[in-house]
């Protein structure tokens, strides 16, 4: 079979712990769309970009050829992929993201944005870390309060994807993201993808929310050997949302970081 031509390719942010991979399961049941896990897309614009500041590049500033490469990054990424809607995963929405997508990418920027509250998603992080000896946070400290402050680190992943959200609800940029409360992911799955559908522009599709799948991707399935065990696992007999008591979280966490609001 061969692949599919002239993809539709979207983009999906939010945070961590916010139902990303439950979200990637259930719409990964349309045979039409295939939401990536955890991509090196964007990575690869950065990159590219980077090249600008070397000596060979300066020495032979050929700026059309480097922007010829880098318009094509997502059509050559996902040429092989046999699927009519790709939606990427990655923190889209930063400034120097969005900057480069709106320079190269050729298609309109959509995209699906997973919220939850702060608290939670440090809280569901730890509850995690805990039950597991591999956690890559308790590799570097087994103390609450500095495993917390770890992830909160400015180059990781929360920080940035706060940075994103409020890229994203800049007036030049909010007409191109939907916000997903995982909350209502789980409470209200059925309106919530009915929801995504309509923002994307694509045809509706019956999913179930029983006898979930783990993410597979062109018979690729995440290495979680590399950030711990389970961190990518979901429970797949029916939409749970997860127990998450935030008072797990040092006192000095809660009051720190609690007040802070997004939208």
């Amino acid at each position: 079979m061969k692949p599919v031509k002239n993809k539709k390719i979207f983009f999906l942010a939010g945070f961590p712990r916010a139902g990303n991979t439950l979200l990637t399961s259930i719409l990964n049941q349309n045979p039409d769309v295939c939401c990536t896990p955890n991509s090196i897309t964007l990575e690869i614009m950065k990159d590219l970009f980077l090249l600008r500041s070397t000596d060979v590049f300066q020495n032979f500033p050929d700026e059309q050829s480097l922007n010829n490469v880098m318009d094509e990054v997502y059509n050559l990424y996902y040429k092989h992929w046999n699927y009519k809607y790709i939606i990427d995963r990655g923190p889209a929405g930063t400034t120097s993201n969005i900057a480069l997508l709106k320079k190269h990418f050729k298609q309109e920027i959509k995209i699906i944005f997973l919220v939850r509250p702060l608290l939670e998603v440090l809280a569901s992080w730890m509850t995690w870390a805990i039950k597991t000896p591999n956690a890559f946070i308790r590799k570097a400290s087994n103390n609450p309060t500095h495993m917390c402050h770890l992830l909160m680190n400015s180059e990781g992943q929360i920080v940035k994807e706060i940075l994103c959200m409020q890229n994203l609800l800049k007036p030049e940029n909010k007409h191109m993201v939907h916000f997903v409360d995982y909350h209502e992911l789980v409470g209200k799955p059925h309106q919530t993808i009915k929801g995504i559908y309509k923002f994307l522009g694509i045809p509706s599709f019956k999913h179930r929310f029983i006898d979930l799948d783990q993410v597979v991707v062109n018979g690729i399935s995440y290495n979680d050997t590399i950030l711990g065990e389970g961190v990518h696992t979901i429970k797949t007999k029916k939409l749970i949302k997860s127990k998450i008591d935030v008072n797990i979280l040092p006192k000095e966490i809660i009051k720190q970081y609690g007040k802070i609001k997004f939208i």
